[in-house]
């Protein structure tokens, strides 16, 4: 019986840590480095955080900036294709990307700055809520 309680105690212990964690992915994108965090990864409503720098290490701060998350089809499902436009924030682009299911996301950040759009691309995988 106390190997059942500690048993279950760990994995209480272990599925906190794992929500408890921030979701960041690091790339360069054409002349800018970003960094992209969202506050804990999830099914519904997901805080964004997008620090952008160019090359010399100074923030970007005059960019349009956008987040495009989108599922292909499934075998029951439609394709999905969502677009959250980022406001800047101090030295971060934030805003909110809405996801409404578990499952893997390709996730897309657009930069468009004097007429000229460079991006990141990379999934996101979320579990239920």
């Amino acid at each position: 019986m106390k190997k059942v309680v500690v048993f279950v105690a760990v994995v209480f212990l272990m599925t906190g840590i794992v929500y408890a964690k921030e979701f960041e992915v690091m790339q360069k994108a054409g002349n800018y480095y970003v960094e992209f965090k969202i506050d804990n990864l999830r099914v519904g409503a997901n805080n964004v955080a997008i620090e952008i720098k160019d090359k010399s290490g100074k923030y970007v701060s005059d960019a349009k900036v956008a987040v495009t998350y989108k599922m292909p089809e499934g075998i029951d499902l439609p394709p999905m294709h969502f677009k959250a436009d980022m406001k800047l924030e101090g030295n971060e682009y934030k805003g909110v990307i809405k996801i409404p299911m578990a499952g893997d996301w390709e996730t897309e950040v657009d930069i468009t700055r004097a007429g000229k759009t460079e991006g990141i691309t990379f999934y996101l995988h979320t579990f239920g809520q």
